[in-house]
């Protein structure tokens, strides 16, 4: 039950979040904790999958767009796990003057916003829904 702990402590607080309880939003930037990291971290650890996603991603280009206060956000991180998900793509969009920029350029209107060779996927994606978007090769990478 121990490995579980992570991932149910993880899906509360997005749960939360997706409820609009301000503490949600709070306890995403109180993990923050002034690293540099743009949007809370997640619990779990990655998995082989997890990474080998975000790694694609990475090298296709895409950019994930999100703010430090939003719980959706942080639920689309926690999708790739700790690892994955403090290498994905991201773009902060409300913390500084260059982040709101960037994220005007990009006419970002919702957070979370993915985009990827001038398509765009709004809110919260699922790593298959990001899989088939993104041309993903191969099969399952869990447990590599």
């Amino acid at each position: 039950m121990a490995l579980f702990t992570p991932v149910l402590l993880a899906g509360l607080i997005a749960a939360a979040g997706a409820a609009g309880l301000p503490a949600a939003a709070a306890g995403a930037a109180a993990m923050n904790g002034g690293d540099g990291a743009p949007i809370g971290e997640a619990l779990a650890p990655s998995t082989g999958e997890q990474k080998a996603l975000c790694d694609w991603l990475v090298r296709k280009g895409a950019v994930f767009y999100g703010a430090w206060w939003c719980p959706a956000c942080f639920q689309q991180k926690n999708l790739f796990g700790k690892e994955a998900g403090n290498r994905l793509p991201y773009v902060e969009c409300d913390r500084d003057a260059s982040g709101r920029s960037r994220c005007q350029e990009a006419a970002v209107r919702v957070y979370p916003t993915w985009v990827l060779n001038g398509q765009r996927r709004e809110g919260v994606q699922t790593l298959e829904e990001l899989k088939a978007w993104s041309g993903f090769p191969g099969g399952d990478h869990a447990g590599h």
